[in-house]
């Protein structure tokens, strides 16, 4: 089965959104410093163009976290394959990932790092499908939020194929 890619939103599109998305956050931290972590892989992508457009100053540093479990239903544990560099202790952080789906990993990595002591703690996303929300997340900064579609580009991929598409597109298999 081969698939095609549908555009959902074009690069220029993402970009004038990412650039929007930067202007309420420079509101939002004027006169303060932001710590942004990334979520990789993903998260990535959107963190690097996020941050360009950020003119407050920026620190950054990544996680990557996988859940795992059972295969018919998940066991909420999450492993953390890769922990952040720095402390976050009195830190403004702002937490950056590519797409909030079920909620599961994010709300678990949201709880781990305010139990870190930040002076704030918020989530970016670029997309969020709350059509498959299972664990309630609150998302400060939303690029878009999009139907049950499974989704390219950007980061975001199928079997490690498409993370860099310059845009937002859906998946259509083909026969």
């Amino acid at each position: 089965m081969a698939e095609k890619i549908r555009v959902m939103y074009s690069e220029e599109e993402v970009s004038a959104r990412i650039r929007e998305l930067a202007e309420q956050i420079n509101r939002d931290y004027e006169g303060k410093e932001i710590h942004i972590i990334g979520i990789l892989r993903g998260g990535s992508y959107f963190m690097c163009e996020l941050s360009k457009r950020i003119t407050v100053p920026v620190t950054i540093d990544f996680m990557s976290a996988s859940s795992y479990g059972m295969s018919t239903t998940s066991s909420g544990q999450v492993k953390i394959v890769k922990d952040l560099e720095e402390s976050i202790l009195g830190r403004h952080v702002i937490v950056v990932e590519d797409i909030i789906d079920t909620g599961r990993t994010l709300s678990h990595l949201l709880k781990m790092l305010a139990e870190r002591g930040p002076a704030s703690l918020k989530l970016c996303t670029l997309l969020d499908k709350p059509d498959r929300r299972v664990v309630e997340v609150k998302i400060d900064y939303n690029g878009y939020t999009i139907p049950d579609e499974f989704v390219v580009g950007y980061g975001l991929d199928y079997a490690q194929k498409y993370r860099n598409l310059p845009y937002i597109g859906v998946v259509e298999f083909e026969e």
